[in-house]
């Protein structure tokens, strides 16, 4: 299963949105892993970033809303982007139009 969708920074938030993902928690990577998570890559252009994993089909669903872990690490970068008041963030869809392989 492939996923992609895309999220805003704030402004002038660039570089401490680089140094924690720089610095990620080995109890979030953990957390990924366990969900079948084997290529998470987040690109920013300007203040837009574009986000994109993949993980096996049928690999257990993430699972935000009870992970005490992914509430924390939302709850530690929303200073640096966009998030609803529950601190998740504001996420978009994109739609897969080309892919080669």
């Amino acid at each position: 299963m492939r996923s992609a969708w895309v999220m805003k920074l704030k402004p002038g938030q660039e570089a401490e949105y680089k140094r924690k993902h720089d610095e990620i928690w080995p109890e979030m990577v953990a957390l990924l892993k366990s969900q079948g998570v084997h290529n998470y890559s987040i690109y920013r252009h300007g203040l837009l970033l574009f986000a994109y994993l993949e993980k096996p089909d049928g690999a257990p669903e993430q699972t935000e809303a009870v992970n005490e872990v992914v509430q924390r690490w939302q709850a530690w970068m929303q200073p640096h982007m966009e998030t609803h008041a529950d601190s998740r963030p504001v996420v978009e869809p994109v739609e897969l139009m080309f892919r080669l392989d």
